[in-house]
């Protein structure tokens, strides 16, 4: 099953998808690099990102990449991760429908995280909640 993989910096205006095959600690650790470059991270500009503390995050041989840190949300807490909010959103794309091949669920899901880009005011309202620091 495909995953979208939603990052998005509080100073940002925008947010980052990725369609990754499965999760594990290889493709997060490439993810994160991929992430780092898009948003030009590095001795000049830190990137704080909340992640929980799934397995492909937390294992010791995650490559975070210069600029880049990682902050734990307590286990347990999946409520305060701002990316669990966005499910329903991409779900919407392959909820009851059939996918003869794995390459249509897979095309469903790009388009759906493409069409997702565009829609940066509704995911902000999803995923930025009252006590989480705002863009100055």
């Amino acid at each position: 099953m495909d995953l979208c993989l939603w990052l998005r910096p509080a100073r940002e205006r925008r947010g980052f998808w990725l369609i990754l095959p499965t999760v594990n600690v290889q493709l997060f650790s490439m993810a994160l690099l991929e992430f780092a470059k898009e948003v030009g991270a590095g001795e000049n500009k830190r990137i704080l990102l909340v992640v929980d503390k799934a397995g492909w995050h937390t294992g010791g041989e995650v490559e975070v990449p210069e600029g880049i840190h990682l902050e734990f949300l307590p286990s347990g807490s999946p409520e305060l991760m701002p990316a669990e909010r966005l499910w329903p959103l991409t779900n919407e794309a392959v909820a009851n429908r059939l996918f003869e091949e794995i390459e249509e669920l897979e095309e469903a899901l790009v388009e759906r995280c493409v069409q997702l880009l565009d829609q940066t005011e509704a995911i902000r309202d999803l995923t930025n909640y009252h006590w989480w620091p705002q863009a100055a």
